[in-house]
């Protein structure tokens, strides 16, 4: 796993970076401010980017919407002092793969980055259920939208999203097919919905109708 550090904090620049590589992670670079984490993306290609919000210059928030739209295989994991609920809502609308606080345990740190790099939501869950809640409210922007239907295949991933199977490795033991065919019909479903990473998907699945509610009734 090759890691970039963007924060402007040098001392805990300091510590992360010591972490990751007793953990056996290469930090590739570190950045003070969004701006250099643009650019030293650009530069380095890392697998993750740990985004600091609240920097000089360019706030992470920008910097994450600059790389999710040009790196989109650069995962941005938002990695921050805020609890906000704001702040969580508006970096997965930016695009970011993951939302950390800094009081995370170093376990649960690496838990949750192994998920990333697996393409799946690197969120503690109380943290997905907030994300859910608030994408499944409707916005005119998005009901404006004509996306292209999901194939029969597609709305089966969509349903076991939905029913919180959200690994690659689960979802193709589900549905009896390979690990790069689920990560195939995933990015059509990205593609068709014009959305950038899972929770998107789900909140959007559950707000249009595209699959019953997880605990709806039946009756």
């Amino acid at each position: 796993m090759r890691v970039l550090i963007a924060d402007d904090h040098a001392l805990f620049r300091d510590g992360l970076r010591s972490l990751l590589e007793a953990h056996g992670v290469v930090v590739v670079a570190e950045a003070r401010n969004g701006r250099e984490a643009v650019d030293l993306t650009r530069l380095h290609r890392p697998d993750i980017v740990l985004m600091d919000l609240a920097m000089p210059e360019m706030d992470g928030l920008a910097a994450t919407r600059l790389l999710s739209a040009e790196l989109p295989e650069a995962k941005v994991v938002v990695l921050t002092a805020s609890d906000e609920d704001a702040d969580l809502f508006e970096a997965v609308k930016s695009g970011a793969q993951g939302y950390l606080t800094k009081d995370l345990e170093a376990a649960r740190l690496f838990d949750l980055l192994e998920a990333a790099m697996r393409g799946e939501p690197a969120l503690a869950p109380a943290l997905a259920q907030k994300v859910l809640r608030e994408f499944a409210r409707p916005t005119p922007d998005r009901a404006d939208r004509d996306p292209e239907a999901p194939t029969d295949r597609e709305r089966e991933v969509l349903d076991l999203l939905v029913a919180g199977v959200t690994s690659n490795r689960e979802l193709a033991e589900r549905l009896f097919v390979s690990e790069n065919t689920v990560k195939y019909h995933l990015r059509n479903i990205l593609r068709k919905l014009h959305l950038q990473n899972r929770a998107q998907v789900v909140a959007y699945a559950l707000r249009h109708g595209l699959v019953a509610r997880p605990d709806a009734d039946p009756a």
